[in-house]
């Protein structure tokens, strides 16, 4: 769950959400219009956060805090199974974006590689990529330059979201976030401005006494809509 605090609001938007906003918005990148494996690269970007779907539906919070718990203070375990889960859903349909998605979840936790509690996940990680690369024909290096489409579309969704600038560099590229506009340098979309929207889950800004408590607040929840643009300036 993405949680983005907004005065006395908080707004939720749920992590599948956030992918499919990522995919709308690269479907506009330039260097993706006549790509060989453009449906396989949207497919990947779209999907690569349906494994958070289950979590997402029923949101609980951080204990320490009261507060409604993000992707980012999920607990260890839940953290690790939704990436062999998402990678599940596209495996026999679509290897290719199978593998970006196991690449985008060795990535994500770099930083994590020499905590003990994470060596298991990353080897079963990339024992599951490299068996998805193997029926594609296609070569590590390949993987590589598409994944970057994938963490670019992550991170201008990200940035558009949760109204941060926290995850900005990747690939040559920055991604920069000016109130409800996302400024990507170099230029990804030919001098096009993408217009973006997204639906939140809008509660009053608060702590929580327990998950029924957040459970019961959600029954009575409103929407709200972010409006906002991706472009290069």
């Amino acid at each position: 769950m993405i949680v983005r605090y907004i005065d006395d609001r908080v707004l939720l938007i749920t992590q599948p959400d956030h992918a499919r906003l990522a995919a709308e918005v690269m479907s506009h990148c330039a260097a993706l219009e006549r790509h060989p494996r453009r449906e396989q690269i949207l497919n990947a970007i779209a999907s690569h956060d349906d494994g958070w779907a289950v979590e997402d539906a029923r949101p609980s919070i951080d204990p320490a805090t009261g507060e409604v718990a993000d992707f980012i203070r999920a607990r260890t375990e839940v953290r690790q199974g939704v990436w062999p889960r998402a990678v599940a859903f596209l495996a026999q349909d679509d290897p290719w974006a199978a593998a970006l998605v196991a690449q985008h979840a060795l990535t994500v936790y770099t930083r994590l590689r020499a905590n003990p509690d994470w060596h298991a996940f990353f080897a079963k990680m990339g024992v599951l990529r490299d068996a998805l690369l193997k029926k594609t024909n296609l070569k590590p290096i390949e993987l590589e330059s598409d994944y970057v489409f994938l963490r670019l579309g992550d991170l201008i969704s990200l940035a558009f979201c949760t109204g941060s600038n926290d995850l900005n560099q990747f690939g040559g590229y920055r991604v920069e976030l000016f109130r409800e506009r996302v400024i990507v340098d170099p230029d990804l979309f030919a001098g096009y401005e993408v217009p973006v929207q997204i639906t939140a889950t809008e509660l009053s800004a608060k702590r929580f006494r327990s998950d029924a408590a957040l459970q019961e607040a959600l029954i009575l929840a409103t929407t709200a809509n972010l409006i906002g643009s991706v472009s290069h300036r």
